[in-house]
């Protein structure tokens, strides 16, 4: 559907609340959205300029659009979350959740049993849950039935059974495991009281329990029964040990759910912590994907409607990071600035930051874990499609690094087979450019791994991706020339927002499939190298071995460079200062200085365009 197109049909969209769905030519739901105002969110869609290739490639391929009028916006966002966990549409944010999780289950039936499941059967049995882990459940499981004496055999315990005595009891009623309900020796009003019991432990709700327990102990010092008094005794030290195990904060919160953000390029993790009367009871880290740049505000409110949906969470209270959108009827939202609650998020922002860190860890095992033809394989499709004349089996990345545009340093990073050559990686101080020319940093880089590679007698790459725009591609390729080393190497440039690909000269750049493996090995080596250049710089301005660029200055001394950036904050601010106001702050003969400099290091990177 064309701009025109839509400009026909503008005036039929309602302005109501509600959500819109994005069809292609062969009727394919391509998105689902939710609005206040449908005609005023879906205009939007073709009226502005994205810079977001993911998003211009969505409108292109809308064919037609379907709409539901709702009375809230409440009602929208509901809907939505509904449609796109149904249909998960190409385009939406997908949460890569597609696990089986565990409940246990109270079977509907005389004194019913409880055990462990992975199937709800609408049959009226009570389904508690779901749990996130398997081994969590077995241990919940065994917990209980070492505390609360409940039956486990399959016997069809129905009144009539019991009253022709066509039952005897088992070993588990002589452990003391079981009250023999087979033979009549528990009622059912007693059964259902444990039950309750187990109820409680699962909410985290145990001062009930122990309470029970202590009436019980009681009772039976009270009839001389010190044995069993005994036996109650360490129930509820058991009780009371995994009471302080399991408390996080205090006592005096009430029920809340708790979720945490990490956004990590087209991916995000979000952590939820289920805390119920100041137990943990819940602890799950969800990854989504990200596919239209989508704000965190709104990756965050999606992902809650889907996992409290997914737990059947109940709370209504969420302790979320910073302001989002949540319609959700009766849901209170608190971002705490300290206290307890303020203790809850940060723990959950430690577990998301240790779930993207292992998963990443895990990530690069399965890759150096494959067998050499699979990763031979992706380096000969990388070769198909950017038309390499050989399989780039060695591959050199580089990128510059800087601090509000400061201290400007560079990395290389080395990837050989497919897998990282930590031992090739190198980091570069900058040596001839003044000030932040990222044009120049980048020629003198390129310019000294190769000649050293030259001087050598070392081999050289396939493939040297320059991680910047067509400026910095330009600028290697000027220093590849300056070494007689035309031919020897493929230097691409790798766009820092779209993941596009572009050669020298070509005026097309090339978009590689968005989840081929020949992408996803691009990005690694980006992100890798994106990382190794971070770290590096972070330990240089944490030793303080930088040194300000307005120092470099002939004429400006250390007290007058603090004291600009003091006041300004940036050496880019500085540099785009009308020279009036850096004549008020360190007078005309050192403004002079300051502008002369960077008019000059301006000059000299134009010439490099």
């Amino acid at each position: 559907m064309t701009a025109q197109e839509f400009q026909n049909i503008a005036h039929t969209i309602p302005v109501n609340p509600g959500i819109y769905k994005y069809y292609d030519a062969q009727n394919t739901l391509l998105y689902v959205g939710k609005a206040k105002s449908l005609r005023k969110r879906v205009s939007s869609y073709f009226v502005k300029t994205f810079t977001s290739y993911k998003t211009h490639e969505l409108v292109q391929r809308i064919h037609h659009i379907e709409f539901t009028i709702v009375d809230s916006e409440q009602d929208a966002f509901l809907l939505e979350n509904s449609l796109i966990k149904q249909f998960q549409p190409r385009f939406n944010i997908n949460l890569k959740d597609d696990k089986t999780y565990p409940y246990i289950v109270i079977k509907k039936e005389p004194f019913p049993r409880i055990f462990l499941t992975r199937t709800v059967i609408a049959d009226g049995s009570e389904y508690l849950g779901p749990f996130t882990s398997v081994g969590r459940v077995r241990e919940l499981i065994s917990f209980i039935r070492n505390n609360i004496p409940l039956r486990t055999c399959k016997l069809n315990l129905t009144a009539n059974n019991i009253q022709k005595k066509k039952f005897k009891v088992c070993l588990e009623y002589h452990l003391g495991n079981c009250k023999g309900p087979c033979e009549g020796l528990q009622t059912e009003a007693d059964y259902r009281e444990g039950l309750q019991q187990i109820r409680n432990i699962l909410k985290g709700n145990l001062s009930p329990v122990i309470q029970h327990f202590k009436e019980e102990m009681k009772a039976a010092a009270a009839q001389l029964a010190f044995e069993k008094a005994e036996i109650i005794r360490k129930k509820i030290d058991h009780l009371e040990q995994y009471q302080a195990k399991s408390i996080i904060t205090t006592n005096r919160l009430t029920n809340v759910d708790v979720f945490s953000l990490l956004r990590d390029g087209d991916q995000a993790y979000v952590n939820y912590l289920m805390v119920q009367n100041g137990t943990i009871v819940q602890t799950h880290t969800s990854l989504l994907e990200t596919h239209l740049d989508e704000p965190d505000e709104e990756v965050l409110s999606f992902a809650i409607g889907q996992i409290r949906t997914t737990f059947n969470s109940l709370s209504s209270e969420l302790i979320v990071p910073f302001e989002l959108e949540y319609a959700e009827p009766n849901v209170i939202l608190t971002i705490p600035k300290g206290g307890d609650k303020k203790k809850l998020l940060e723990l959950s922002e430690k577990n998301v930051n240790y779930f993207r860190e292992e998963l990443k860890r895990k990530k690069i095992l399965r890759l150096e874990g494959k067998d050499d033809w699979e990763r031979k394989e992706v380096l000969y499709q990388l070769q198909e499609d950017l038309q390499l004349p050989e399989a780039p089996v060695h591959i050199e990345c580089f990128d510059n690094s800087n601090f509000q545009g400061s201290y400007p340093v560079s990395a290389m990073v080395c990837f050989k087979d497919g897998v990282p050559s930590k031992k090739d990686y190198r980091h570069y101080n900058v040596k001839t450019v003044q000030g932040i020319n990222d044009f120049a940093t980048m020629k003198e880089v390129v310019y000294r791994r190769y000649k050293r590679l030259q001087d050598e007698k070392q081999s050289f790459p396939q493939l040297v991706i320059i991680d910047g725009g067509k400026g910095q591609l330009g600028a290697a390729l000027e220093s590849i020339e300056e070494l007689g080393l035309q031919g020897t190497m493929t230097l691409v440039g790798l766009a820092k927002n779209e993941e596009e690909i572009f050669f020298a000269g070509d005026q097309e750049s090339v978009k590689l499939p968005y989840n081929s493996e020949s992408l996803k090995l691009i990005r690694r080596i980006r992100d890798e190298v994106h990382r190794f250049g971070i770290t590096f710089h972070r330990q240089k301005r944490s030793k303080g071995t930088f040194k300000n660029e307005l120092e470099q200055i002939k004429g400006i001394g250390k007290n007058t460079a603090d004291q600009l950036l003091k006041e300004f904050k940036s050496v880019k601010r500085i540099k785009e200062l009308p020279e009036e106001e850096l004549i008020k702050s360190v007078g005309a003969s050192k403004a002079k200085l300051i502008r002369d400099h960077f008019t000059q290091a301006g000059g000299a990177e134009k010439s490099l365009l």
